[in-house]
């Protein structure tokens, strides 16, 4: 047998670390929009001058850097202002780092693979866990290339590390590269340069617990009321007292309402951010703040009542309840969606599927989901898979990234646990025990579906096969009745099969027992001798 790797324990996931909402801005003046793009675009400038500042600064930035950015920003915005943005800033070179080291590890795999595969003779076979030899010489000579070149790569991004050199775009590389594909967006110079210039706007405020409504500088009161702390700059154009500037429009959160008014109410931070979606010309306003944070439930009263395993597929998730005892109850459930399209049309098809795996599970009374902790950072690279380019595809479209923040989210909400399970061969070993059991003339079970029974059963503490192999000295039940679906501390689970009469069970003569007189008073209770001459009757097929 193939050496299998060690399968990591189920664990509940913790819930999410803050909530936000949206809103959008209505009934605009002109005059609102004008100051709104004006306040974006000096700030703007500051946080793309502090952005390269810090980016310069790489390694050697200290808290004494950070202070010295901060009052050089002062005058030009606020105090306020300077330490939203230059956190922003802060997180936003971390954040660059954390892709860095990604990146890093990509190319390491990515030689690593090259290299062993140049390494094997032409066309030798592939073995489970690495792949077989290049199939011609030109492949062979092509992939030396390759390997060349993903090495100098390697070597560049390595020292960029080392050095704290990091690539930051303010406004999204892809944006930035959609300027030389201009046709191929279906966009004109003039509307890219909106988009950019949108993009590149400095809109946000952090939260301050104790201040007034939470926040001093973008200003939501419990009427609705907006108003914006200006910067010095522009502060002549305030139409309020202490610089302030009061949008024309209201602002009403229909989600969460009511948790955000109780929050500013008790002066409670929010942090707010304001947005200009460019292709619907619409204005919008984000308010956020931190939850409290929530120990989790324990694993085993999160299971108490079952568990719905689900297996995640690149257009659906197919579902299926187990009770305590991993059996399956019920008929499979798949929620489908469709990831093509913009990325809000694909986020909208996720949070589809989630709302109605969430509203099955409160209607079956299960308080716990299983699913699986997938990764596929190191696993979806064309060195890894060859020519395998639709399985390269497949994998890349599986949207496990955001499936896993949103169902944590959301389940949270609904007072749902999310059990995280270890993904090693649930899909195999799914397939190998309980897909041609469960399938019928009426019902067709597909892999995916004895996946997610293998997900549950997992989340359970269950092996996943259903039942564990006979004594090897003995095929028959000498040693007792060999079924996992009872726990190990119920009482009877090591007791023998009951012997009944009759040639069926080739274990005893119709003549021997106890009870060999009635036959039927093995299966009636209350059952005399008298009622009738005796007869043997056909034992039951549950038997």
């Amino acid at each position: 047998m193939a050496e299998l790797r060690p399968i990591a324990s189920s664990f509940v996931a913790s819930g999410p670390s803050g909530v936000a909402v949206r809103d959008r801005l209505k009934h605009l003046t002109p005059a609102d929009e004008k100051i709104l793009r004006l306040v974006g675009e000096h700030m703007g400038a500051l946080a793309s001058r502090d952005l390269k500042a810090r980016c310069a600064d790489g390694l050697e930035h200290s808290a004494d850097a950070w202070a010295v950015r901060k009052r050089e920003l002062t005058p030009l915005s606020s105090s306020r202002w300077a330490g939203a943005l230059t956190k922003a800033t802060h997180d936003q070179w971390a954040l660059a780092r954390r892709g860095q080291a990604a990146h890093i590890q990509n190319l390491e795999a990515g030689v690593k693979t090259v290299a062993h595969r140049l390494s094997l003779p032409l066309a030798a076979k592939a073995s489970r866990h690495a792949g077989g030899g290049y199939r011609s010489k030109r492949e062979w000579h092509a992939k030396t290339r390759r390997l060349h070149l993903l090495e100098d790569r390697l070597n560049r991004a390595r020292a960029d590390r080392d050095a704290g050199r990091v690539r930051v775009v303010r406004g999204g590389k892809r944006l930035l590269n959609t300027r030389h594909h201009l046709a191929k967006a279906q966009l004109t110079e003039a509307q890219w340069r909106k988009r950019w210039e949108a993009e590149r706007w400095f809109l946000a405020a952090d939260g301050e617990s104790g201040k007034r409504f939470g926040n001093e500088t973008i200003h939501v009161t419990g009427d609705g009321e907006l108003s914006i702390k200006l910067p010095a700059p522009l502060a002549h154009l305030a139409n309020s007292k202490h610089g302030r500037y009061v949008v024309t429009g209201k602002v009403a959160f229909a989600h969460r309402g009511t948790q955000w008014a109780d929050r500013i109410a008790a002066n409670q931070a929010v942090a707010y951010r304001i947005h200009y979606d460019v292709p619907r010309g619409r204005w919008y306003l984000t308010a956020s703040w931190q939850r409290p944070l929530v120990q989790t439930v324990p694993l085993k009263a999160a299971l108490a009542g079952g568990v719905i395993g689900v297996d995640t597929n690149a257009d659906h998730l197919a579902a299926w309840q187990l009770d305590t005892h991993g059996n399956p109850i019920g008929e499979p459930r798949r929620f489908s969606y469709d990831l093509s399209g913009a990325a809000t049309h694909r986020d909208a098809q996720i949070r589809h599927a989630l709302t109605r795996l969430i509203t099955w599970a409160q209607r079956v009374g299960v308080k716990a989901i299983a699913i699986e902790d997938l990764d596929f950072t190191a696993d979806k690279t064309r060195e890894k898979h060859g020519r395998k380019r639709r399985f390269r595809q497949l994998i890349s479209g599986m949207p496990t990234g955001k499936l896993r923040a949103r169902i944590v989210s959301m389940a949270a909400e609904a007072g749902l646990a999310i059990v995280a399970v270890d993904p090693a061969y649930t899909s195999k070993w799914g397939a190998q025990h309980w897909q041609k059991p469960l399938t019928s003339t009426n019902r067709k079970t597909s892999r995916h579906d004895a996946a997610s029974i293998a997900i549950g059963r997992r989340a359970l503490g269950h092996p996943i096969r259903r039942r564990t192999a006979p004594p090897r000295d003995d095929q028959r039940d000498h040693r007792g009745h060999r079924t996992v679906q009872a726990r190990p501390g119920n009482r009877g689970r090591e007791e023998t099969r009951p012997h009944y009469p009759g040639p069926r069970t080739r274990c005893a003569q119709p003549d021997h027992g106890a009870k060999a007189g009635d036959q039927r008073a093995q299966h009636r209770s209350r059952h005399a001798a008298e009622h009738g001459p005796w007869q043997q009757d056909s034992l039951p097929l549950s038997l």
